[in-house]
C-alpha cells in the first residue's frame, strides 16, 4: 500500500511546493495578520487556513468536491456564502474606529480565536479550493497502490506538510515588519483599513469565480 516510485514523490513535492508558494486570497490573509497582528496573528492565521484546507482534504477523499464541481447550484450556494461571509469582515475593519496594537492584553484570546476562525472560513467556504483539491489530487492516484480514496487522503495532507515547511518561515519574516507598530495607534487604524480593503477584493474575486 502507498508504493510510490521516486519520480512520482519528486513531482508531486515540487508541484506541492509551488502551490504553496504561489500568491492567492489564503497566502493574503496570512500575510495580512501577520503584519496586522505579529507572529501569533501569523501562525493563527495559518492553522485556521490549514484547518479550512483539511475539510476539503476530507470532501476530496470522501468524493464530495464532485458535487461542487457538477452542480451549479451547490457551487453557487458556497461560493455566496463565502462571498458574504469575506465582504462582512471587510466592512467590519473598514468601520473600526480602533487600532489593534500588537501589545495589546486585551486582545489576546478572543482577538487569536477570531483570527483563527476567520482562516477557517475564509479556506472552508471558497468553493474553488474544493474544485482544486478534486482536479489536482487524482493526478497522484497510482492503480495498485491502494484505495483511491486514501491516496487521495494522502496527499491532500501532504500538501498541508509541505505549508508547515513554507509559511512558517514566511511569517517569522512578515512579523519583523510589526517593530515599528508597536503602539503607534494611529498606524493601526491604517491596518484595520487595509485588511478591510483585502478582504473585500478576496469577496470580489470569489464573487467573479466560476467552476471552470
Amino acid at each position: 500500500m502507498f508504493d510510490y516510485s521516486l519520480t512520482h514523490w519528486v513531482t508531486f513535492f515540487t508541484a506541492a511546493v509551488l502551490l504553496n508558494i504561489s500568491p492567492g486570497p489564503d497566502m493574503a490573509f496570512i500575510s495580512g495578520q501577520t503584519v496586522r497582528g505579529g507572529k501569533r496573528s501569523g501562525f493563527l492565521a495559518m492553522f485556521g487556513i490549514w484547518t479550512g484546507a483539511f475539510f476539503h482534504v476530507l470532501l476530496a477523499a470522501a468524493g464530495l468536491s464532485a458535487i461542487l464541481a457538477a452542480s451549479a447550484i451547490a457551487f453557487s450556494v458556497v461560493k455566496w456564502v463565502g462571498v458574504i461571509y469575506l465582504a462582512w469582515l471587510g466592512i467590519q475593519a473598514l468601520r473600526s474606529n480602533e487600532a489593534f496594537t500588537i501589545n495589546s492584553k486585551s486582545a489576546g484570546a478572543a482577538q487569536g480565536a477570531l483570527v483563527f476562525k476567520q482562516g477557517v472560513l475564509i479556506a472552508a467556504l471558497n468553493p474553488k479550493v474544493a474544485i482544486f483539491f478534486l482536479a489536482f489530487l487524482p493526478q497522484f492516484v497510482v492503480e495498485g497502490a491502494g484505495p483511491q480514496s486514501a491516496q487521495l487522503f494522502l496527499h491532500g495532507i501532504l500538501i498541508i506538510v509541505v505549508a508547515g515547511f513554507v509559511e512558517p518561515p514566511l511569517i517569522l519574516a512578515g512579523s519583523k515588519l510589526t517593530t515599528i507598530l508597536r503602539n503607534n495607534n494611529q498606524i493601526g487604524v491604517w491596518l484595520d483599513r487595509a485588511l478591510g480593503s483585502l478582504f473585500i477584493a478576496l469577496s470580489i474575486r470569489l464573487a467573479f469565480s466560476e467552476r471552470n
